[in-house]
């Protein structure tokens, strides 16, 4: 294998270090607030340091390989793809830590009702970052277009816990604190899975070399 070849598989590699600590984060973020585990909620705040200082190694070694390499045609496209690959999986994890912020307050009072439509969210949103990951690696036009289209269902189940919400605050403004940190928290998964899909669109680009963010979806 030549040397830039290696590199290229060890840039990927990282990347996939980067978006198995995203997942796990968001995963985390929301088991921290069904269980109340506050221990929980802060090792996901404390790991999001991690998350930023992949994203700057990554960029830099991009920055590098383009220096030094001159890549052209497909490599240039991975290695563009992958820097921006990484500025979506930084603000994943961000947002994995803003989830975990909301939860630490919430374990305090007593639930509103049982969770249910955030921890399916949180299902989608996790299974849309591993499969655009995957398409990411195997150059998965199918498997990128079936995460852009699974990014409505997370935002009906949004709208859905909005509203309900909604109507418990005009019910009883005593719980208005503890039901807008819960619509902060399906607003946060909702952006996380709207990042799953930037990367997803991401792949489209790095096999077609085409654009289709806001754009029509492609048949």
């Amino acid at each position: 294998m030549a040397i830039f070849d290696e590199e290229l598989a060890r840039l990927k590699e990282k990347i996939l270090e980067m978006g198995a600590l995203v997942e796990n984060s968001i995963k985390d973020a929301i088991k921290s607030l069904i269980e109340k585990d506050d221990k929980l909620a802060l090792e996901v705040i404390q790991k999001d340091h991690i998350v930023n200082a992949l994203d700057v190694e990554i960029d830099e070694e991009c920055i590098r390989l383009i220096a030094l390499r001159q890549p052209k045609a497909g490599d240039l496209r991975f290695i563009t793809t992958a820097m921006k690959i990484i500025t979506d999986l930084e603000r994943m994890g961000d947002l994995a830590a803003n989830i975990a912020e909301r939860a630490l307050e919430l374990n305090k009072e007593p639930n509103l009702k049982p969770y249910v439509d955030i921890p399916r969210m949180r299902d989608i949103a996790h299974g849309m970052t591993r499969d655009a990951l995957d398409a990411f690696v195997n150059k998965d036009k199918r498997l990128a277009m079936d995460v852009i289209m699974r990014d409505d269902e997370i935002d009906d189940l949004k709208h859905a816990i909005v509203s309900e919400l909604l109507f418990l605050m005009l019910e009883n403004p005593n719980i208005i604190c503890r039901a807008m940190r819960i619509t902060f928290i399906a607003q946060y998964l909702e952006r996380f899975a709207d990042h799953a899909t930037n990367i997803a669109e991401m792949v489209i680009f790095l096999v077609e070399g085409k654009m289709i963010r806001h754009t029509t979806i492609p048949e």
